[in-house]
């Protein structure tokens, strides 16, 4: 009965972050899923249930995993409720778990995205226990059966979320600062500079760690999701224990065993150096990173070529602008007299502290971190003296 429900292709939706869906199916590109739509914030491919299980175990960039069941017309909660109560959930959902409902809703008809939850809960539910006699338990924890409902205009799509919790959620960063950046933005900022790992990495400003904890995790090949003990397609009925413990296995067999390059961390608070220590300790690669506590312009940068990159403040949450400006142009000094050779980055949502860098860009990647728009900019430290790289603080970028 459930087998079928394991083995049929359907539409999956993988949500991400704005600015990310060209990572993100270049990941699953690489994978060899089809790509069919690549939206805003999110991308379009085909695959069964069992796909989304190496999905959520290897998506570096994707935030949730939507396994597509059922798509209708709908004008009116009425509707709703019909077409989705119609649905053998009896068949999916265990009688005896727990349920949760999101939504994205875009149409005239509703005001509140938490009346559609509770109307499609209901349905769920009403429909289990017309055939079973059983409900199950419900709420807002995405730690069991997660079915989210879109609704924009008079389309809506069922689906099943087989992530549950958000796959930003590592399960690595037991210790957060100031601010921290999200997993999958690092993960995708890392993407963007083409680092895999062939030659060092450096990341002054660490922070919490986690852009070098998730430079590891690429370099070494290793799945973002196999800390994870949770995820949604756990709780369908059919899900097949024994077959994950295999799929995970494989997984881990391609791993590589050490790096070949460095990776260095720094940060000049000892809070953050206690932290990221503690985080890559959780993620099981402290010994892959080399942790300094220093100011970034004494960030031990090894010879040769390889990729820095900082993520300053922006002057938002964690300082004024004037306060920041000497901080920005201290990256360019840094850059232009310690990382010659290498590839140079800094991420930042402030563009008017990007000019105080004082260097030119060779590209300005676009990024969203939430809803704030940033940039990761890029610049090119040639070894030796090179004109590209003096100071030219009144043209840096137009961002």
């Amino acid at each position: 009965m459930n087998e079928r429900m394991w083995q049929e292709k359907n539409t999956i939706v993988i949500t991400c972050p704005k600015g990310m869906p060209p990572y993100l199916a270049a990941e699953l590109t690489d994978q060899g899923y089809p790509v069919l739509w690549e939206l805003d914030a999110a991308v379009e491919t085909k695959g069964s249930l069992r796909d989304t299980m190496d999905m959520n175990l290897c998506l570096r960039t994707g935030h949730r995993v939507l396994f597509q069941i059922k798509e209708f017309r709908a004008e009116t909660p009425g509707d709703l409720y019909k077409n989705i109560v119609s649905l053998p959930w009896e068949e999916w959902v265990a009688r005896s778990g727990y349920l949760c409902v999101t939504s994205t809703v875009d149409t005239p008809v509703i005001k509140d995205a938490r009346f559609v939850n509770v109307k499609a809960k209901d349905a769920i539910v009403d429909r289990i226990r017309e055939k079973t006699s059983l409900r199950p338990d419900s709420g807002p924890e995405r730690t069991g059966t997660v079915v989210h409902v879109y609704w924009k205009e008079d389309r809506v799509r069922i689906f099943f979320d087989t992530s549950g919790e958000p796959l930003s959620r590592r399960g690595y960063r037991k210790i957060s600062l100031l601010a921290p950046m999200q997993e999958t933005l690092a993960a995708g900022v890392i993407l963007a500079t083409g680092w895999k790992g062939e030659g060092p990495f450096v990341n002054p400003m660490c922070g919490s760690g986690t852009l070098a904890i998730e430079a590891v995790l690429i370099a070494l090949n290793r799945a973002p999701g196999i800390l994870r003990a949770n995820f949604g397609f756990m709780h369908l009925q059919g899900y097949d224990p024994a077959e994950y413990r295999e799929r995970r296995m494989r997984v881990r067999d391609r791993e590589k065993k050490e790096m070949a390059f460095p990776v260095i961390a720094s940060d000049i608070s000892d809070d953050a150096i206690r932290a990221s220590r503690q985080n890559a300790q959780t993620a099981g690669v402290d010994h892959c990173i080399s942790f300094q506590r220093c100011s970034f312009e004494k960030t031990p940068v090894p010879e040769g070529k390889g990729i820095v990159i900082l993520n300053p403040g922006y002057g938002e949450r964690m300082g004024k602008e004037h306060e920041l400006a000497a901080v920005y142009h201290g990256i360019g000094d840094f850059f232009k007299n310690q990382c010659q050779g290498y590839q140079g980055y800094i991420f930042t949502g402030n563009f008017n502290l990007a000019k105080k860098v004082g260097l030119r860009t060779s590209r300005r990647i676009p990024f969203y971190n939430s809803e704030l728009e940033c940039r990761l900019l890029a610049y090119e430290m040639y070894a030796g003296s090179r004109k590209t790289t003096t100071r030219n603080e009144g043209e840096d970028h137009d961002a």
